[in-house]
């Protein structure tokens, strides 16, 4: 096992991981926020914020799909170390890892079912950059909040599905945004 596999998760799980914890809930509650995540240093291709999410969000009953680059034997093995995560194809998995383009078609991840609509996908976008963007509304948006997004119609068309739907979650660095399935974009 490569030294690097074993390196870069939370210096202190428990402390790091509620702080990380609480940088993605409150992106998902106020969607269009930017938020500081810090605490892990994963393997190229995957950021730092990225990292911080799955160190926090996944375990061992957590099924991963890593899109593109980001299906690489070095964050295969950082992983499965340190979240003990498997790994599946898209039709199958609670998360969704990579950049835009690679996590496409959007069409193939469970949106969840009328009984279950929390067995639905969350995708975490790698992006070059969180600024202003897309208009945002809805629910922890006071009166509007904006968020620049990958492109705009898959945005709009997701709350169409609302309670079903998928959630995002975008990453840069060592900062992240939500989109939670509930904002609509215009």
């Amino acid at each position: 096992m490569q030294a690097n596999t074993l390196s870069g998760g939370f210096a202190d799980p428990a402390t790091q991981s509620a702080h990380a914890f609480r940088s993605v809930m409150e992106a998902m509650a106020r969607p269009g926020t930017i938020q500081d995540i810090e605490g892990a240093a994963p393997p190229a291709p995957l950021s730092p914020a990225m990292g911080a999410v799955l160190l926090t969000l996944c375990d061992t009953e957590t099924p991963i799909y890593l899109a593109g680059d980001m299906d690489c034997e070095a964050a295969r093995a950082w992983l499965a170390f340190h979240t003990g995560a498997h790994f599946v194809g898209p039709a199958h998995c609670m998360f969704a890892v990579g950049k835009w383009d690679a996590l496409a078609p959007l069409a193939v991840y469970p949106i969840g079912t009328s009984e279950y609509p929390d067995r639905s996908t969350t995708l975490i976008v790698e992006c070059s950059e969180l600024a202003a963007g897309a208009t945002l509304t809805g629910p922890g948006i006071k009166d509007q909040a904006t968020l620049s997004l990958p492109e705009v119609e898959a945005f709009q068309v997701n709350p169409t599905l609302f309670p079903l739907g998928l959630d995002f979650i975008f990453t840069c660095g060592e900062r992240l945004a939500a989109l939670p399935r509930s904002t609509k974009v215009s």
